[in-house]
């Protein structure tokens, strides 16, 4: 698959997950009035597991055996975790923004570090012998 069509894949499936991390952060802090912090790396869980799913057979059509990618997709979304605390922290706390602005530049960001770890580690072909 070329680089254009797999991330035009990507960047499907990464609406769907977004969707998914989106209902549960604003859900968690408007309607259980959580902080904002726990509630969008809530989502962000949430919105991993169903992009691992997506992403494995939709984008990248891996080879590699779950128990491989498994824990590779994990060491890749804890690093956007990560990047996502840090962001969040720095737009909405040090900074004062709105979280939804907020997190729609860090889902950018986010967005772009995943995509390139999942394509070139992640999910890459396994090398012969």
């Amino acid at each position: 698959m070329s680089l254009r069509r797999q991330f035009s894949s990507f960047v499907l499936v990464g609406v769907i997950a977004t969707a998914a991390h989106y209902l549960v952060l604003i859900g968690l802090k408007e309607l259980a009035h959580w902080s904002v912090i726990p509630a969008t790396l809530s989502g962000y869980c949430v919105g991993g597991a169903v992009s691992y799913v997506l992403t494995r057979r939709h984008v990248f059509d891996s080879d590699r055996p779950h128990t491989e990618a498994g824990w590779r997709f994990v060491t890749v979304a804890s690093v956007g975790f990560f990047l996502t605390w840090g962001l969040m922290r720095l737009f909405v706390v040090a900074w004062g923004a709105p979280y939804l602005p907020a997190q729609v530049v860090t889902t950018g960001v986010v967005m772009f570090w995943s995509f390139a770890a999942n394509r070139y580690w992640t999910f890459r072909a396994h090398a012969a012998g």
